[in-house]
Order: structure tokens, then C-alpha cells, then sequence
């Protein structure tokens, strides 16, 4: 297998050097950027597998970074920033991350989390075609080119991380979900930090799909509990 290669965007070398050094000492090829827009020549010119991207950096921001990368690619994402707010979260998810770490962080928690995305994004890619396409009344939901269809006709941009949800619970209609049980199932053993990073990745997934929490058509919730895929087989 080659060497993954890994884009450490920060416009603080100490923290770059930082995280070179543990991503490297597991193994892993990196490269850097200190700002937003050498960073997407990186991602063009370096094709890294996983990008560790700053939300502040000087000229383009790392959410308008995000942003870009989106438009072309569904590489996995963390965002690393010195804000802990919720909006933040929302923001960063809303746009296509896969995962974010607050600063001040752990290195060796960073480089387990981003061994853990491309090993869950290693898996994926050996049993996407094993699977057929998902069909339901309203929604279409193909594994093997990861395109999500409402209505037969509106195509829906999801996150790498957002699309793992909905393909977790569509495989299972009607079964209920603990938070516990998506992030082993979607997130892996090896996910760090709070449950309520799933409450999250379900609002943005459900503002992707048009699909109202109060009267939804395909993701329920089961208080106290968690969440099932309620969509009625076409």
C-alpha cells in the first residue's frame, strides 16, 4: 500500500512542525500550507488523502477553504481551531468537514483521529461495491458513485462524513440507532470526544435533504435514544 499523505494548513509553524512530526512518526507523507490559498494548490498539486486545515488563516479563511475544496472534491476533512462554539461546529459540518479539534489539542489525539478517517475511508472503499443502490419513496442513495437523489431529480452535496450517516441507517430501515451505536458504526472504536457531534451531523444531513424534524420522511428521532432511518422502500 503507499504512503497516505497528509495537508497540515496553519499559519503557525510551531504547530505545524508539531503535527508533522507525530503524523510522520506514524508513518504518514505530510506536506504544509500557511495560508488559505497555498493550501488549495496543495490539494491540487499534492492530492493529499486527508487535510488538516485551520479555520484562521490570513487571506482566504479556512471555512472559504473548505468551501473550495467542496466544489471539486469530498476529501476528508478536519478543521482545527482555536473556537469552541457550536455555530462554529455547525459551520464547519454545514460545509463539509469530517471532523474538528478545538485548539489547545492534542497531537497524538489529532494523528489518531485522522488515522482513524482514513482507515474508516480505506474501508469504505472496499465494500462500496458490494452494495447495491438504496431506492426509496423521495430519495436515492448510491454507494458506489456516493450520489444522493431527492425526488428523482435534486442531487445532494454531503459531506464524506454526512453520507457514512445516511448510508448506515438507509442500510436499515426502521432500526433504531443509539449515538453510541452511529459513532462506532460511521466514526469508528476509536472515535475521541462528545456524543453530540452525532445530533450535529444529523441537523446538517436533514438541512441537506429538505427533511423537517418535526414531520420527517426520512430521518426520525427516538427520544431519549437516537435516530432511525423511517424512509418507506420504493
Amino acid at each position: 500500500m503507499s504512503t497516505q499523505r497528509v495537508l497540515v494548513v496553519d499559519d503557525e509553524p510551531k504547530i505545524r512542525m508539531t503535527v508533522r512530526g507525530y503524523l510522520e512518526a506514524d508513518g504518514f507523507d505530510v506536506v504544509e500550507a500557511a495560508d488559505g490559498r497555498s493550501a488549495l494548490q496543495a490539494v491540487t498539486r499534492d492530492r493529499p488523502d486527508l487535510v488538516v486545515l485551520d479555520v484562521m488563516l490570513p487571506g482566504l479563511d479556512g471555512f472559504q477553504v473548505l468551501r473550495r475544496i467542496r466544489e471539486a472534491s469530498q476529501i476528508p476533512v478536519i478543521m482545527l481551531t482555536a473556537r469552541d462554539e457550536e455555530v462554529d461546529r455547525l459551520i464547519g459540518f454545514t460545509t463539509g468537514s469530517d471532523d474538528y479539534v478545538t485548539k489547545p489539542f492534542s497531537p497524538r489525539e489529532l494523528a489518531l483521529r485522522v488515522r482513524a478517517i482514513l482507515r474508516r475511508t480505506d474501508s469504505r472503499s472496499e465494500t462500496d461495491h458490494e452494495d447495491g443502490v438504496l431506492r426509496f419513496d423521495g430519495l436515492t442513495v448510491d454507494p458506489e458513485t456516493r450520489t444522493v437523489l431527492v425526488d428523482a431529480d435534486r442531487p445532494v452535496e454531503l459531506s464524506a462524513l454526512d453520507f457514512d450517516l445516511l448510508f448506515a441507517m438507509a442500510r436499515a430501515p426502521g432500526r433504531v440507532f443509539t449515538r453510541r451505536g452511529l459513532l462506532t458504526q460511521v466514526w469508528g472504536d476509536d472515535f475521541f470526544g462528545d456524543e453530540r457531534v452525532v445530533d450535529v451531523h444529523i441537523r446538517t444531513l436533514r438541512r441537506a435533504l429538505g427533511d423537517d424534524a418535526g414531520a420527517p420522511r426520512f430521518v426520525g428521532t427516538v427520544r431519549t435514544i437516537g435516530y432511525r432511518f423511517i424512509g418507506c422502500p420504493a
